[in-house]
C-alpha cells in the first residue's frame, strides 16, 4: 500500500489530523473489492477457517517483492523450506508469512518495526516521503483519497476491504477502511506479527514519514481491522493491543500461560 500510494505521487491530483474517538462507521456504497476470494460466498471464511484465495500475477509479484526485501533481515530458513531465488512466481502468501516469522526471530518489538520501516523505505524512490507530504498534506481530502487507494491496492496483503465513514475530531469523513478479515493475521495466527510487523510500522510510516496520521484498530475477536486516516495513533503503552494475549490454539509460537503475547513484551 505504501509503495502503491507513491505511484499516485507521480501525478498531481487537483484537490479541492486529529485523536481518539471514532467508530460509528458506515460502508460507502459500491466501494468494496473482494480480491480473488475463492470461497463460494465470495466472502472471507468464518473465524476458525482459512479463507481460500485465487492470487493472480499482480498479487504474487508483490508477495515475492516484499518477501525478497524481508529475506535480507530474516533468520535462515529451516532445511527443506527454502524458496527458490529465481522468477516472480516462487513466493505465495504462505511463504511470504513464513519469511515474516523468520524476521521476528531474535528481535525485540522495536527492532521488528525498524526492519519493516527499512523495507518500506528501500522500495521508495529518493525524496518520495517529502513529495508525498507536499502532495498530501494532512487534510480531510488527503485522508479520504488515501483511504480510497487502500481498498484496491492493499488487498493482496489484507484481503477484502471497504471505505467507511468515521469521525475524526468531531468531523465525519470517508477516511476509514474496514478490512473484513485480515489475511495477514488469519494466515500468521500471531498477535505479535499483526502488531509489530503491520500495525505499528504502517502507522508510524504514514504518520511520521508521510506526515498523514493513520490509526489501525485490529479486532482480535473476528480478525477484522479498521484503518482511520487522519487519526493520530496513541503510543504503544496507551493502545489496547499492548495487553492482547496470544491465539493459543492457532499460533505456533504462542505462550498460553502468558496473559500478554510475549512478542509484545520484548
Amino acid at each position: 500500500m505504501v509503495v502503491l500510494s507513491l505511484q499516485v505521487v507521480q501525478f498531481r491530483p487537483s484537490p479541492p489530523p486529529q485523536h481518539f474517538p471514532l467508530h460509528s462507521h458506515r460502508p460507502s456504497k459500491g466501494n468494496i473489492i473482494r480480491c480473488g476470494i475463492a470461497e463460494p460466498s465470495g466472502e472471507p471464511a468464518p473465524l476458525g477457517q482459512k479463507t481460500k484465495y485465487n492470487d493472480g500475477f499482480f498479487e504474487r509479484a508483490f508477495m515475492t517483492l516484499f518477501a525478497r526485501k524481508m529475506e535480507k533481515f530474516a533468520a535462515p530458513a529451516k532445511a527443506g523450506t527454502e524458496t527458490k531465488k529465481n522468477g516472480w512466481w516462487n513466493h505465495d502468501y504462505e511463504s511470504f508469512v513464513e519469511v515474516s516469522k523468520r524476521v521476528m526471530q531474535g528481535r525485540s518489538r522495536m527492532q521488528q518495526q525498524q526492519v519493516v520501516r527499512e523495507v518500506l523505505l528501500s522500495m521508495l524512490p529518493p525524496g518520495a516521503p517529502a513529495q508525498f507530504k507536499k502532495l498530501f498534506p494532512p487534510t480531510k481530502w488527503a485522508a479520504e483519497f488515501n483511504a480510497a487507494l487502500t481498498v484496491p491496492f492493499f488487498q493482496w496483503l489484507v484481503g477484502p476491504s471497504e471505505v467507511v465513514e468515521v469521525e475524526v475530531d468531531g468531523v465525519k469523513q470517508q477516511s476509514g477502511v474496514l478490512i473484513k478479515k485480515c489475511r495477514y493475521l488469519e494466515n500468521s495466527g500471531c498477535v505479535g506479527m499483526c502488531v509489530n510487523m503491520c500495525k505499528f510500522p504502517t502507522q508510524d510510516f504514514f504518520t511520521n514519514e508521510f506526515g498523514l496520521p493513520l490509526t489501525m484498530i485490529p479486532n482480535f475477536e473476528d480478525m477484522s481491522c479498521e484503518m482511520v486516516y487522519g487519526q493520530v495513533p496513541p503510543p504503544f503503552e496507551e493502545d489496547p493491543v499492548s495487553k492482547q494475549p496470544c491465539y493459543p490454539d492457532i499460533c505456533s509460537i504462542s505462550n498460553p500461560s502468558s496473559s500478554v503475547c510475549p512478542k509484545l513484551q520484548a
